[in-house]
């Protein structure tokens, strides 16, 4: 058994990793360790489905040849020493990622800004959290999340902003639920309903955009009612001149409420709340960060939390929880282009003192490309070689088309990657096989600081090498051999905790004092550790007067809508699928939750526009357009649309999201707006639809208009959709023997293809859209031989149909929670849980549980 990290977001579960082959292990959370307490998320639990090999980058690859290591390795290193000698230092860019390892992360930076001489290093982290890291840096002088989760366990109100903390960041929101079961009070500001908001003792659907008046308004509340704590402003905070003023004007109750479309009596009650909890922890997320005006919608937060002293206290903060397991740890070694390291900006004396540790030959003194403006600057020509790690950004970008043109004409990209084939990976010129979670071996952060070891339980593959080793190779071959002679992530360690501490008098209070003494064998016993347990708590802050700074922020007009793009978008995560799903779309389980990229639209846009619910509808925008899945759902506020990240054109013909928002940021952090992107929804008809299950994976992708790949056991299943002549699919049928069922009459054609008597592959199409349930089909791939009613699509006799699935953690359906809730009369979410199961695990399925059960009672009722 090994304790190790878990690879997903920012609450940092850990894991108790027990292999139990060469490339399987068991996967349970760990008691023992302080974000968890041995619970997980769907995700975590399912881990273990994500280890094998398929898919997998084993070797070095050169264009599509493979190249031995040394090749590879002086190539890269010869294509940027060379680009640098002919263009300079800024001709060439890093864009890395919340997955690597702090180890990792830290010696990028070093190469980049300490040797190479250029800023043009940055995150994906930007797109989910700079906004955050700008905010704290205006209020508080330096990048500190002044918050742990045991506030959570301590506070009377609880709001929740810009986040559905029950899908993405499940173990939190378990903690949330149960201070909330204990009386506290729970408050989701989110325009749309969410699993969250569902279970919230007050939600304010606000239109997108309108967090500052919400939040002004709030803090002109507070003052107005006394709510204020002068003694903490008058001791700890600066507060510019005619601040208050700016206040005052315009962000009354009723002003507010209107900026913002809510209820003006829900807006009280809001702001009632609050004055009246001094305990208040105010969490918040993409929502608010992935703003045009992102950085001023977090001073907003953080300003109420200064002017009535709600930091530093138990049970008081406002707290940016990240959405990647290690984008803190990036933060904290200057992984985006606008920070050195350690905490340290550009300033002449912090770039100085970092040159002196490093004794680096070619200090960056400025910051870098940010990540929008680094892919602008390769599409124009600027930045001629960029090595792309551990990301996505061809999928994950907004205006991701511009992004892919860019990177097509860049004239040297490299990638280092797990994955074999990624929508990036496609332009790579040279793609370098890096260790995935399992394999890999260093420290991470999470969300309240803590720091813990993520260790390898999994032997490297192939020629896999963990990023810090490529890293490395590449640097010594560019020639500076000494400075990046590390033998272990131990080795780089102690090199960035002696960074932390260099000439630092205490104005940084990112420290880790001693812990650069530790040798190997601690090195790789290390417990989990918070640096900096009570932020804050003393007062001082780390600007030049130890003071924390209010900062004046303004609500900005809310552009309207456009009569060629009268809808507003919102993009963000599905409950069981993270990022581009190159590690859980290995996972036939975390598939059931959502199988298909949705818009969901409101019903009353659906009725106006002829959108069906489950029909298909085109998603288009300024800069492009994505074809959907259609959910029509009342929790999306009319006007609005929303779709997930994650699809790419690796599994599906549609639902590439990161094509349609703008490649406009945030002028202070950076960050991308994807929240509110104006566009338009039209619906689109189909001749027919239909599913192919396959075992194994097809050999091409399906030529039709809809096709979209979910993993099941023992092999894949595509849901189809088009127009013309469906026989074309035949294509993608392996061979053997086939069996068949046509009715002209209906347009529904059934075909298996048997191999040694068992299934290899099924194709069921037709016209008038009605297909039998698949889950019995799929299980006939295990099967030692065909059941003889294949074509039926069912068993013989009765066959319960288990419904689209609920709680992934436990793989149960909604047709079984319906029915234990009918037979056994059951009225509450922990009823349900001891009958079968459900919620029990992760709890992230415990919203859509309840809202079972309140269904069940009005037909009761009724």
């Amino acid at each position: 058994m090994i304790r190790t990290t878990c690879a997903y977001c920012g609450v940092g579960c850990g894991i108790l990793a027990t292999p139990t082959g060469a490339r399987t292990a068991t996967i349970a959370g760990d008691p023992e360790h302080p974000a968890n307490s041995g619970r997980l998320c769907s995700k975590g639990t399912h881990l273990g489905e994500t280890i094998g090999l398929d898919s997998r980058l084993l070797h070095p690859m050169i264009g599509r040849k493979q190249a031995t290591w040394d090749k590879a390795l002086d190539l890269v290193a010869k294509r940027f020493r060379d680009t640098i000698a002919q263009h300079g230092p800024d001709s060439v860019a890093f864009y890395v990622s919340g997955q690597l390892l702090t180890e990792d992360y830290y010696v990028a930076n070093k190469l980049m800004k300490g040797f190479i001489g250029s800023a043009n290093i940055d995150t994906n982290s930007r797109l989910c959290m700079s906004s955050a890291v700008a905010g704290h840096l205006r209020a508080f002088g330096e990048d500190v999340v002044p918050a742990n989760y045991s506030d959570l366990d301590v506070a009377d109100l609880i709001v929740l902003v810009g986040s559905n903390t029950a899908w993405c960041h499940p173990i939190v929101y378990q903690r949330i639920r149960a201070r909330c079961d204990a009386g506290a009070k729970l408050v989701v500001i989110d325009p749309r309903r969410t699993e969250t908001a569902d279970e919230a003792d007050l939600h304010l659907p606000v239109k997108p955009g309108t967090d500052v008046a919400l939040m002004n308004g709030l803090l002109a509340w507070c003052r107005d009612t006394g709510a204020l704590d002068e003694a903490y402003l008058d001791a700890h905070v600066a507060v510019p001149d005619g601040f208050w003023d700016k206040v005052a004007e315009g962000y009354d109750l009723w002003s507010v409420a209107k900026t913002c479309d809510v209820p003006a009596a829900d807006l009280r009650r809001f702001y009632e709340l609050f004055a009246a909890n001094p305990r208040t922890v105010t969490m918040f997320s993409q929502g608010i960060n992935q703003s045009l005006t992102g950085t001023d919608q977090v001073n907003a937060i953080v300003n109420v939390h200064l002017a009535t002293g709600r930091i530093g206290k138990p049970g008081a903060a406002p707290f940016s929880i990240t959405g990647q397991p290690n984008a803190m740890g990036g933060r904290e070694v200057g992984g985006l282009a606008t920070t050195l390291a350690a905490h340290m900006d550009f300033a002449p004396d912090n770039v100085a003192r970092v040159g002196r540790f490093w004794a680096a030959p070619t200090m960056a003194t400025a910051p870098g490309l940010k990540a929008v403006d680094l892919f602008r600057a390769i599409g124009e020509g600027r930045v001629k070689a960029v090595w792309i790690m551990a990301t996505n950004p061809a999928v994950s970008m907004p205006d991701a088309d511009r992004v892919r043109a860019a990177l097509a004409d860049c004239p040297f990209v490299v990638v280092s990657d797990v994955i074999a084939d990624t929508d990036t990976s496609a332009y790579a010129h040279v793609r370098l096989p890096a260790a995935a979670w399992g394999e890999k071996d260093g420290t991470v952060t999470n969300s309240e600081r803590v720091i813990s070891r993520q260790r390898a339980f999994l032997p490297l593959p192939g020629d896999a090498r963990p990023d810090w080793w490529i890293i490395s190779q590449v640097a010594q071959r560019m020639g500076w051999n000494s400075a990046f002679a590390y033998d272990r992530p131990a080795d780089i360690w102690r090199e960035h905790c002696r960074l932390s501490t260099y000439q630092n008098d205490g104005a940084r209070r990112f420290a880790l004092p001693g812990h650069a003494a530790r040798g190997n064998t601690d090195y790789d016993a290390m417990q989990p550790f918070r640096w900096d347990e009570t932020p804050f708590a003393d007062g001082r802050f780390s600007t030049p007067d130890g003071r924390a700074r209010m900062v004046s922020v303004a609500q900005k007009p809310v552009a309207g809508t456009l009569d060629a793009w009268p809808m507003t978008l919102n993009t963000g995560r599905y409950r069981d699928q993270w990022h581009t799903m190159t590690r859980t779309g290995l996972s036939p389980k975390l598939a059931r939750h959502r199988e298909e990229p949705l818009v969901e639209v409101h019903p009353d846009d659906a009725q106006r526009l002829g959108i069906a619910d489950g029909g298909l509808a085109r998603v288009a925008t300024p800069q492009g357009d994505s074809l959907y899945r259609a959910q029509v759902t009342p929790t999306q506020r009319p006007g609005e649309l929303f779709v997930p990240i994650h699809w790419t054109d690796r599994t599906s013909t549609g639902g590439r999201s990161g094509r349609l928002p703008r490649p406009l940021a945030d002028p202070v952090s950076g960050q991308p707006g994807f929240k509110a992107t104006p566009a338009r929804i039209t619906a689109v008809a189909c001749g027919w639809r239909g599913f192919l299950i396959l075992r194994g994976e097809a050999a091409a992708r399906p030529n039709c208009l809809w096709a979209t790949r979910i993993a099941v056991p023992c092999g894949t299943v595509w849901d189809l959709a088009g127009d013309g002549d469906a026989a074309r699919l035949d294509v993608l049928l392996p061979r053997g023997e086939r069996i068949e069922a046509i009715d002209s009459a209906r347009g529904t054609r059934r075909t298996a293809i048997l191999q040694d008597g068992r299934l290899a592959a099924a194709l069921f199409v037709t016209r008038d859209g009605s297909l039998p349930p698949r889950d019995w089909l799929v299980a006939q791939l295990a099967e030692a031989s065909a059941a003889p009613t294949l074509l039926a699509g069912r068993a013989p006799g009765v066959q319960v149909d288990r419904g689209p699935i609920v709680c992934a953690c436990f793989d149960i359906g909604l047709h079984t929670i319906l029915t234990t809730i009918a037979d056994q009369r059951l009225t509450d979410v922990a009823a349900i849980g001891k009958a079968i199961g459900a919620g029990t695990n992760c709890g992230s399925c415990r919203p859509a549980l309840a809202k079972l059960l309140l269904q069940k009672g009005s037909t009761h009722a009724a």
